[in-house]
């Protein structure tokens, strides 16, 4: 791969996170920054906001002349995009996505991929409750994890010339790993939440109650305001690791509910110093 400024870098999808993107590989200046999106006016505002350098509705215009492509397009989209595009990409490109489910996607995508290009799936743990282009600026790089899962067939170089890339954008701490591993821990660390935060405000049919709030329901459910179609589809796509981490949280609950139920002080005491305990064992 070329130095990423004589790079002509391709986004394809300028939601909140391709938006996000474009901002973040702009500040290390490529020698041309396109993107493509069906959404004219997603991609007009980064065009005239001077953000990317070029803009197009039809994806097979930006494909053939970029070195790197990132796709921020949805989990459910990416095989079509790939599959029925793959005649479309340059010699040699450097693809990666930013899918926020790895294991069927991955097989998916290496399946039908072309000899001379290099897909490396990743996942930016970053974002932001609110989605679109508009919100793009919210979406802070600086410190966060990014996930990698690369396949077998990926090369070495290429594979370090990401990671660089990533640091350089911001992101504090790389994980490699496997697609399976991404999916277990993901369905814990993130979907999971996204549920509980959604259950907590669906058990609640007053709109009134955060009068009563003093941060920790606002923490808790900030997550609420999610995209609906995109989680739902991350739900799904990772169904079977997702009902494992339910059943492993509604088990934690039943069992503090029966310690508060049964009365004893000590009992749930201690189980909520074993609580602090692990907390703050997870803080590295």
């Amino acid at each position: 791969m070329k130095p990423i400024e004589e790079c002509t870098v391709g986004i394809a999808g300028m939601g909140i996170m391709g938006g996000a993107f474009a901002m973040a590989l702009g500040k290390l200046a490529p020698a041309r920054l396109l993107t493509c999106d069906p959404d004219a006016g997603a991609a007009g505002a980064a065009l005239a906001g001077g953000v990317i350098h070029e803009a197009f509705t039809d994806p097979a215009e930006m494909l053939g002349r970029c070195d790197l492509v990132y796709l921020c397009v949805n989990p459910s989209a990416l095989p079509g995009f790939m599959g029925g595009r793959m005649g479309d990409f340059k010699s040699g490109a450097l693809i990666t996505d930013i899918a926020g489910v790895k294991g069927n996607i991955a097989k998916i995508l290496e399946a039908g991929l072309r000899d001379d290009l290099d897909y490396i799936p990743g996942h930016p743990m970053a974002g932001s409750e609110k989605g679109g282009y508009a919100q793009a600026r919210r979406c802070d790089f600086r410190g966060k994890n990014y996930i990698l899962t690369p396949l077998k067939r990926n090369r070495a170089e290429n594979l370090s010339y990401l990671e660089s890339l990533i640091r350089r954008m911001g992101f504090g701490r790389i994980t490699v790993t496997t697609p399976e591993d991404h999916d277990r821990k993901i369905a814990f660390t993130s979907q999971l939440c996204h549920v509980i935060a959604a259950s907590l405000v669906d058990c609640e049919a007053d709109t009134g109650i955060t009068r009563f709030g003093g941060g920790s329901f606002e923490d808790l459910t900030r997550i609420a305001m999610l995209n609906a179609p995109m989680w739902a589809e991350l739900f799904l796509g990772n169904r079977d690791e997702l009902l494992a981490r339910i059943d492993q949280f509604a088990e934690s609950l039943g069992a503090i509910r029966g310690l508060i139920a049964g009365g004893g002080a000590a009992a749930l005491e201690a189980r909520l110093r074993a609580v602090r305990e692990r907390r703050a064992a997870m803080a590295g």
